[in-house]
């Protein structure tokens, strides 16, 4: 049986909502599974996702991206300076998972540590995986980190890549729920936190799973 690759987009603290898709994609030792970034913030448990994700890594090969919301929320527990307010796009939510008992919070640092070191793409041999856009004309070494983590596709869709390589992404919330297919570009952030889906997506042959907010399985036609 080949091995597979497959994709999950943007999960916005929605733990329930991840275990119960690992359930229905039958998760395999030899598969590959492509966090498409954003993870945390927004939803109620972005510490049982970090932690699920922990649990991952032991069962089969883990690739996260990274995404913006992740950066909002390094740079705010590290001091940097950046344009948005991490606690008003998601933050408060993700410090109230790692709430403590006295009222304050506390993020473990293996968490962080496991965070620092997700990257910005990732590549098969049809397909790369970005959390937000791309440059259609550089190769995926030389790309800027800010297209690949803010770029949205509601400013506008990159053309097809040089490589000849289809894109898979997240980022660019789908508000129906449904997947954005333009050929070249597959985007997978179907709104899971606000009422949609979470979507996996197994590029090689099409097949797609959703799960709502609470785990609940989809039926989509592959």
């Amino acid at each position: 049986m080949p091995q597979r690759v497959i994709a999950i987009g943007d999960v916005h603290g929605c733990a329930e909502a991840l275990r119960g898709l690992l359930v229905s994609i039958e998760l395999r030792a030899d598969d590959t599974i492509v966090m498409l970034g954003d993870c945390i913030d927004r939803g109620p448990d972005s510490r049982g996702v970090i932690e699920t994700l922990l649990d991952l890594r032991e069962k089969c090969r883990l690739v996260p991206i990274f995404g913006n919301h992740e950066e909002l929320m390094l740079n705010y527990l590290d001091q940097r300076p950046q344009p948005d307010d991490w606690l008003e796009c998601g933050g408060a939510a993700t410090l109230e998972s790692y709430a403590l008992q006295n009222g304050t919070w506390e993020i473990p640092d293996s968490h962080l540590d496991f965070i620092r070191g997700w990257v910005d793409w990732f590549e098969s041999d049809q397909h790369f995986f970005v959390h937000g856009s791309y440059d259609p004309k550089l190769a995926l070494p030389k790309q800027r980190w800010n297209v690949y983590r803010w770029h949205s596709l509601r400013t506008n869709i990159p053309g097809p890549h040089v490589s000849g390589q289809t894109a898979l992404v997240g980022h660019t919330s789908q508000k129906d729920g449904e997947i954005l297919d333009v050929g070249h570009l597959i985007c997978i952030d179907t709104y899971c936190w606000g009422g949609g889906w979470l979507t996996a997506y197994e590029p090689a042959i099409g097949r797609v799973w959703q799960v709502d907010r609470v785990g609940r399985p989809r039926q989509v036609t592959a």
